[in-house]
């Protein structure tokens, strides 16, 4: 009986629950809605159109400077590598092929970050050795920045 007392009275009200962000929470909630709106019939242009629609409409809600950046990467991915489908992906702008996402991008809002990222996926052919890069910060594209982008994204769907 002690025990339990004790383990009772030991949790104050400064603990925190150690499990699932808010922002998790969300990001799951939107995986659930994806997965329910793939489910749904319809012809494979229609739901690929949808896709990009829903893309955009994301990318097209964030703050500015997230906006910018997701807009580039946008425009990035789709021209070097134009047979990955965009999608989203846990509520993030995301490109795959044959349903399997190669690269998401997620903006600092999404998690309160102090920067954005460009992941990869398994799916993606960064293979170099033992170690490789998966995920980028990004605070700012350059012509550079832009240009590595480009290159990592053929790499990854070669």
């Amino acid at each position: 009986m002690k025990r339990t007392q004790a383990s009772a009275t030991s949790a104050t009200a400064d603990e925190k629950y150690d499990g699932f962000t808010e922002e998790e929470r969300g990001a799951m909630k939107e995986r659930a809605r994806e997965l329910k709106a793939a489910a749904r019939g319809g012809s494979r242009a229609d739901k690929a159109a949808d896709a990009v629609r829903e893309v955009l409409a994301k990318i097209a809600e964030m703050p500015e400077a997230d906006r910018v950046l997701a807009e580039r990467i946008h425009a990035v991915v789709t021209s070097a590598a134009p047979d990955l489908s965009p999608r989203l992906w846990y509520g993030m702008p995301a490109y795959a092929r044959n349903g399997k996402v190669v690269c998401h991008f997620q903006s600092a809002q999404k998690f309160k970050s102090r920067y954005a990222t460009l992941g990869f996926s398994d799916q993606a052919t960064l293979d170099d050795g033992a170690m490789w890069p998966t995920s980028f910060a990004l605070t700012t594209l350059t012509p550079a920045a832009e240009s590595r982008i480009a290159e990592l994204v053929r790499r990854a769907t070669n």
